[in-house]
């Protein structure tokens, strides 16, 4: 790393020396301030040493008059070099009428340096002060024509160029000329100075410049071709005097530094400010909104590399709580503002996207771009096409894919600039590593301008991943809080050492007293282990099951409320734990869970999936402030929002049954440690005396490999990507789709993973499954010596299954549901709309009470029982279910487990209290809750599969409805409420009834008003709400304002009359 920081340094110290022939007082900042690389420094280096030992070994020799000084530069044909500095020129300096663009972030400056060293580094006080680099000084000096420059010694053309631009420069810099005039000549320079509020674009991007120049535009500047054509035809005319040959190899470096500044001015477009090229108001936001004021060494490396100036694909891999998603931030900033291209963010979970959405929505506000939530049931495919403003999508897995599609189908995957993936490592996880996996081969397959930035804490195999993604690849051990490991067994702690015989060393004794009662219900010594910490530094105990983080949340206040000294937690923060209670009681409707109620006054709770989502964002907010000091919590908050602690303690060394695997220990101990605040994280990994020697096993192996899933998961897998593959027309011939299978990550590891069968017969065999399943069709019966040319064809249904993202598995299923909702569809309940959109894929996991069912049954109107019957599910069949008595009948399981599950949503949507479905239906609410979100997202699903097949065109408008009232399951008033990111039902009730009732009321609120009306609001989540109001309400005016323009503009195949 000291060498990579080194290097960088040396970059940022030498600078491109000027020349005046390229230079004038309005010269462009920008392309003053830019760096070359440390390699090309050195070049040059190397290159003067060898032409001072050649001038001084020579003597000068005279030469011809007739020797041509143009350099080989011969002919002002459209193929010269001064054609191509012309169309340079032509695409990177916008003519006036464009330097009025406006855009959220005109204010700024145009930075002198494309990358600084730190986030606040001196700018170049002057602009149009000329300066030149001394050989041996870092400090710039000022050009000027004294006699310290030997113009003896200078080639003919370059003295006239110097002569005719030191006349202009003295006419500039008349005392009646201080001030630029927009309607004056530029001075004759390669770049102009532009106003402060001017961002420079690539002038073939403006989709609205005019066609047509008028001669006075066209007057206002002289082009630097106009200059170097007049010196040379000057040079042309007049005797050249004897040059040495020391003289002609200046006049090819002057060619050589052109060239280098024709590059220059192309990388100089997109350098905006002093921060990573940004504006320094994203420096500023950060500060405010995120209290950071310095990168860490590591961030600044890895943003200053050449693969990322270069714009090639990287992975970078950090432990835990390293700082790599504020890298990922800036990338994705200098995409959206500077090369001023859309961007996709994708995240493995829905909480994690809402928590994105709404830390960047500020960002967009201020900063002019558009942040677009894709997960459940958000998002718009394809997504809307922006005049002006880029935008950045957040997905989950699945979203970024159908997002990705989307864009495949329209022709405008060459807008999307950057995809970034948070923990990357996902790719070798199941079903959704199977989506990923898809999702960044098409987009290597499709876009070659696209880059891609995978960042993981857990990676291992990593020459797999770099081959698949053709990336660079930067890892670093840094933490900002140093990591102590420790092992507890019995009452004795060991330090996880590396070094040791065998990973550990005697680190000390506990010494807390236990009664014999105590240690019956503690055996594990998790109270002594907490006490050492809270209230005053926070804790997370990771449990293997919901179950035992509940148990252990008790068992702990148990214990402090026996404990005369641990008591004194009570009166930490009391009010504020009150607070919570009746937070909790306002989001459930007066309900709070019992445990939770007996728990908090301690500052402890429970995380698990069992909690709603209110409860959990409510717990998090709690123990993110100090309110809270411990969670006792299971492993998926290792891999969720993030949550540090100054000690982590694993109650055991497993997951459910399961032992842990590297990657989940490394996850879940690297939460502990929270920058800023602790100076040291602890983790104690508690274990018995039979699993020493896994654990000591665990501590030591390295991590998992990620291995592709996109075989193992057939349906959701390959089959899925080859529908896919030819619906979009990426491929559609056997030979094509054979080649784009050995670019997969799949393709790389096919050595490995297959043994059977070879990558050739699974691609084969995959058609023909699709085939014959009636989703694909050949275009013709094909011999075997045409086989690979064999051209394949997506049939309707295959159109309809790949558009809806339907899993091939239950696609013919679906159909014939719907065909036969056709036949008989209710419409006088929900009830049958709501079991078509129940998910396939949690019916397997239903276990009906079947006394439940029965009661819900009985309590059916009598259109409603018409749909089980419809379905082939008879009261008789229930009530003899719930007696126990034996069925001759045979019924469908899987129909009756979906109608339940129907029974229950349908249930909630009419009450919409989800603690009292719970109650009727013996169900954790988190479950109930994630059976909702599901069916909200599948709904959507089924609504793109009908809108695909005319026959359900019935569905379309039916399903849009049903959707929304999936998605939010609140009264009608409260949905514009929901809308808005960070905003759940009962947080939409406080809103509501303060009145804040619209979209608008949100977007114009203030803050600090916001704090004062509404109870329990701090002032980070007032600031998010408005923020992405206002982000919500910019896109929705964005989309009126297109289709406003969209409507008057001049179709494109208006019929032209030819005059007579």
């Amino acid at each position: 790393m000291d060498e990579g920081v080194s290097r960088i340094q040396r970059r940022v110290s030498v600078r491109k020396r000027n020349r005046a022939s390229a230079r004038s007082p309005g010269a462009s900042p920008a392309a003053r301030g830019s760096l070359r690389s440390a390699g090309e420094a050195e070049e040059e280096r190397t290159a003067g040493s060898r032409r001072r030992k050649t001038v001084g070994a020579r003597a000068a020799e005279p030469i011809d008059s007739e020797e041509d000084m143009f350099g080989g530069y011969d002919s002002f044909v459209e193929n010269s070099f001064l054609a191509q500095i012309d169309d340079l020129e032509q695409k990177y300096m916008p003519f006036p009428e464009h330097r009025n663009h406006a855009t959220d972030f005109a204010t700024e400056d145009l930075c002198s340096e494309s990358i600084k060293n730190k986030f606040s580094l001196p700018m170049e006080s002057n602009f149009t002060e000329n300066k030149t680099k001394s050989p041996s000084e870092s400090e710039d000096v000022p050009v000027e024509p004294s006699n310290d420059l030997s113009y003896n010694d200078m080639p003919s053309s370059q003295l006239l160029f110097f002569e005719n631009l030191w006349n202009s420069s003295k006419d500039l810099n008349a005392p009646s000329t201080k001030e630029r005039d927009t309607n004056s000549s530029s001075n004759n320079t390669v770049n102009e100075e532009l106003p402060p509020g001017h961002i420079e674009q690539p002038q073939k991007n403006d989709e609205f410049s005019p066609k047509v120049r008028t001669s006075s535009d066209m007057s206002r500047r002289e082009s630097i071709k106009d200059h170097l054509k007049s010196a040379m035809a000057g040079n042309a005319t007049v005797q050249a005097p004897m040059f040495s040959k020391s003289k002609q190899l200046k006049e090819t470096l002057l060619s050589e530094e052109i060239n280098v500044a024709m590059k220059t001015i192309e990388s100089s477009s997109y350098d905006l400010g002093p921060f990573y090229s940004l504006p320094s108001k994203v420096r500023d936001l950060y500060v405010q909104s995120r209290g950071i004021e310095k990168l860490y060494e590591w961030q600044h490396t890895c943003l200053t590399l050449s693969s990322v100036q270069e714009r090639k694909n990287l992975i970078y891999s950090l432990p835990t709580s390293g700082g790599k998603t504020l890298v990922a931030e800036i990338l994705m900033l200098q995409e959206l503002l500077c090369r001023r291209k859309d961007v996709l963010m994708i995240l493995p979970y829905v909480a994690i996207v809402q928590e994105k959405i709404s830390g960047l929505s500020s960002f967009g506000i201020e900063l002019g771009f558009f942040v677009e939530e894709y997960a459940g049931s958000k998002g718009r495919f394809p997504p809307t096409k922006r005049r002006e403003k880029k935008s950045l999508y957040i997905a989950t897995i699945e979203k970024g894919h159908s997002l990705v599609n989307s864009l495949i189908e329209t022709g405008r995957i060459g807008n999307l600039g950057l995809v970034v993936i948070d923990e990357l490592h996902m790719i070798g996880e199941g079903s959704r590593g199977a989506i990923l996996e898809m999702t960044l081969a098409k987009i290597l397959y499709t876009s070659k301008t696209t880059q891609i930035i995978g960042m993981s804490a857990t990676l291992n195999n990593v020459e797999d991943l770099q081959k698949f993604l053709q990336a660079e690849y930067f890892s670093s051990h840094f933490r900002p809080v140093e990591l102590k490991e420790y092992l507890k067994i019995n009452d004795t702690i060991y330090e996880v050492d590396s070094k040791a015989e065998n990973g550990m060393t005697f680190s000390r004794l506990l010494n807390f007293k236990y009664s014999d009662t105590l240690k019956k219900m503690d055996p594990d010594h998790l109270v002594a282990l907490v006490s050492e910490v809270i209230p005053n530094y926070s804790c997370l105990v990771f449990c293997p099951s919901k179950k035992n983080c509940e148990n252990v949340a008790e068992m702990l206040c148990k214990f402090l409320s026996k404990d005369f000294f641990l008591r004194a937690h009570l009166k930490h923060r009391e009010k504020e734990k009150r607070d919570v209670i009746k937070n909790l009681q306002n989001v459930s409707n007066g309900n709070v869970c019992p445990v939770l109620t007996h728990t908090i006054p301690y500052g402890i709770a429970y995380h698990h999936s069992g909690l709603t989502n209110e409860e959990r964002k409510l717990l998090e907010e709690a123990y993110s402030t100090g309110v809270l000091c411990l969670f006792t919590c299971t492993s998926t908050l290792a891999a969720g929002v993030n949550l540090p602690a100054r000690r982590v303690i694993l109650r055991a060394p497993y997951m459910a049954k399961e032992f842990l695997k590297r990657n989940q220990y490394k996850q879940m101990i690297g939460r502990a440690g929270r920058a800023g605040i602790d100076t040291i994280g602890e983790s104690i990994l508690i274990m018995q005396e039979k699993d020493k020697q896994q654990v000591l096993e665990l501590i030591s192996k390295p991590l998992e490999n990620c291995y592709s899933h996109l075989v193992q998961e057939f349906n959701k897998g390959v089959q899925s990507l080859f529908l896919s593959l030819i619906g979009l027309k990426i491929a559609t011939t056997l030979g094509d789709i054979y080649h784009f299978m050995n670019g997969t990550f799949f393709g790389v590891q096919q050595k490995i993973l297959l043994k059977d069968k070879s990558l050739w017969e699974i691609t084969v065999e995959s058609l023909r499954y699709l085939t014959e399943k009636g989703l694909l069709q050949r275009d013709t019966v094909c011999n075997s010596e045409e086989e690979l040319e064999c051209n394949f064809q997506i049939t309707k249904l295959g159109r309809a299954s790949f558009k809806g993202t339907i899993d091939l598995a239950y696609c013919n299923i679906l159909y014939r549901d719907l065909k036969k909702g056709l036949e008989g569809l209710v419409l006088e309940s929900l009830l049958h709309l709501i079991y078509l959109t129940t998910p396939y894929d949690m019916v397997s996991h239903c276990d009906p009470n079947w006394m439940i069912y029965f009661r819900q049954f009985n309590q059916l109107t009598p259109a409603e029982q018409n749909v089980a019957s419809l379905l082939g599910v008879s009261e008789s069949f229930i009530g003899k279910k719930a007696s126990g008595q034996a069925i001759r009948k045979k019924v469908d399981k899987d129909i009756v487990n979906r109608l339940y599950l129907s029974f229950v949503l349908y249930t909630l949507l009419k009450d919409t209290n989800i603690w009292r479905v719970s109650e009727k239906f013996n169900m954790p609410r988190g479950y109930i809750q994630n059976l909702l979100a599901g069916a909200a997202s599948f709904s959507s699903c089924v609504l793109h599969f009908c809108e695909e097949l005319e026959e359900f065109w019935v569905y379309k408008a039916l399903l849009v409805e049903l959707t929304k009232k999936l998605t939010y399951c609140v009264k009608a008033e409260l949905i514009p409420l929901m809308e808005v990111t960070g905003v759940l039902e009962g947080r939409a009730k406080q809103l509501y009834n303060a009145g804040y009732r619209t979209l608008m009321h949100l977007a114009n609120a203030n803050p600090e008003v916001l704090i004062k009306t509404i109870d329990h609001l701090s002032r980070r989540q007032a600031k998010q709400i408005v923020s992405s109001a206002k982000m919500l309400l910019h896109e929705k005016a964005e989309a009126l304002q297109e289709e406003v323009e969209e409507l008057l503009r001049p179709p494109s195949d208006f019929p032209v009359v030819e005059k007579e």
